[in-house]
């Protein structure tokens, strides 16, 4: 037995990957539930359609904030604690945020909530780091990375959904629900899995050390940026969809739904493809052909769009751009962690926080290019294939995926 995890019953690894899942789907759906209510809250608030992606932003700050605070904590800690005092506060913030009067409030609470549902997606990394590792470690991380993929392209779904049967503050009141059922789920089922010998580890005694352990790792910084700007380029794209879809292509809320079950389709198959081609060639080969579809993908939307090749000249490339992200998160997650098991909290947060913090600064991009203009395809798709050719940029030039080592049995 090379890790704890080999000797799990499979019934039980079945039970973790269901509840490690739907907790690391809770930071993603917090974000993306409510993006279908975007036209609705700034016809309700009177403002911009900037000043709402402002509140997507703030969630996305917060929740990356709240990272590099809860996984380093999950090392000294235990993974635990942290867990459940970050998920309270998402169900008190969630209940403000339903309940809030202005979108000042508003955007304060979302921060709160983007801080409250850090600890899901960390704590479930570091929980699988902590019970497996090599070939397996892939295996696992693809089940996590399939849900933190499919969950932002299909949570506007599930929230067009809702907002046919409920106002889009009902939206909040679900999460909160959502929140609170993780709270119990983790207090009564989420295992203690870093015992107290392995948080009193001399080399990463300090959250300080933590840190320069896992950055100084060359390979772990170049994978950190290509992970942020897969995830830039596709939050650029879901911050952007309800504005252009709605009002330029005129798509209803459940129309705009439907286009996200079909989108999350290729994530489901970049995921699961990936992870075998990963366990075989190596992930950072994978990605390397994953990155330049980015590329390719996003140019694409451009070039149709200037061509005046209208919905489908948008939508059809718009899916390989998204396949290709699902090809990229779970090669992204494994060389991080298979490299830093002592640091797998801090690893995991570090992966997270730069995911959701830059693409917090960079989705709005797309508004501010377009100005009074709206958002078009072209400024949608600027962003997103910028973001793929720092992705390649980094791949090739940081990571070097010939110095990469083969994952451990």
């Amino acid at each position: 037995m090379l890790h704890p995890g080999d000797a799990i019953p499979t019934a039980r690894r079945v039970i973790y990957i269901i509840l490690l899942g739907a907790l690391t789907a809770l930071g993603p759906f917090t974000i993306d539930l409510y993006l279908p209510a975007f036209p609705a809250l700034e016809a309700d608030f009177q403002t911009s359609a900037a000043a709402i992606q402002l509140t997507l932003t703030g969630t996305m700050v917060g929740f990356a904030l709240g990272q590099l605070v809860v996984g380093p904590l999950s090392d000294k800690l235990g993974r635990r604690v942290p867990l459940l005092c970050v998920t309270a506060l998402h169900v008190l913030s969630s209940t403000a945020a339903a309940i809030a009067p202005t979108l000042e409030l508003l955007s304060a609470a979302r921060v709160f909530m983007g801080i409250g549902a850090a600890a899901g997606g960390v704590v479930a990394m570091a929980i699988v780091r902590d019970l497996f590792g090599g070939r397996r470690l892939v295996v696992m991380l693809s089940r996590l990375a399939l849900v933190s993929g499919v969950a932002p392209v299909a949570a506007p779904l599930v929230g067009s959904g809702l907002l046919t049967v409920m106002p889009w503050r009902g939206i909040f009141v679900v999460l909160a629900a959502y929140g609170a059922v993780m709270l119990i789920a983790s207090l009564f089922l989420v295992p203690e899995t870093l015992p107290k010998a392995r948080r009193r580890d001399s080399g990463s005694a300090t959250v300080w050390q933590r840190y320069r352990s896992v950055l100084s790792d060359r390979i772990f910084i170049g994978v950190l940026i290509i992970g942020g700007m897969t995830f830039s380029g596709l939050f650029s794209y879901l911050s952007s969809s309800s504005f252009l879809f709605q009002q330029t292509y005129g798509f209803d809320p459940q129309q705009y739904g439907v286009l996200f079950a079909v989108n999350s389709l290729g994530v489901v198959l970049g995921v699961q493809t990936a992870s075998r081609l990963a366990a075989r060639f190596g992930p950072q080969w994978v990605m390397a052909i994953s990155t330049a579809v980015l590329v390719v993908a996003g140019a694409s939307i451009i070039v149709t769009d200037q061509l005046g090749l209208g919905l489908w000249g948008t939508v059809v490339p718009l899916f390989f751009f998204i396949t290709a992200c699902g090809f990229t998160f779970p090669c992204v997650q494994v060389l991080a962690l298979d490299r830093h098991g002592r640091a797998a909290g801090t690893a995991a947060s570090l992966i997270g926080a730069v995911n959701f913090g830059v693409a917090g600064f960079i989705s709005p991009l797309a508004a501010w290019i377009s100005g009074d203009a709206g958002i078009t395809p072209t400024s949608m798709a600027s962003v997103m294939a910028a973001c793929a050719v720092i992705a390649v940029l980094s791949l090739w030039l940081v990571v070097r995926p010939r110095t990469v080592p083969q994952l451990s049995p």
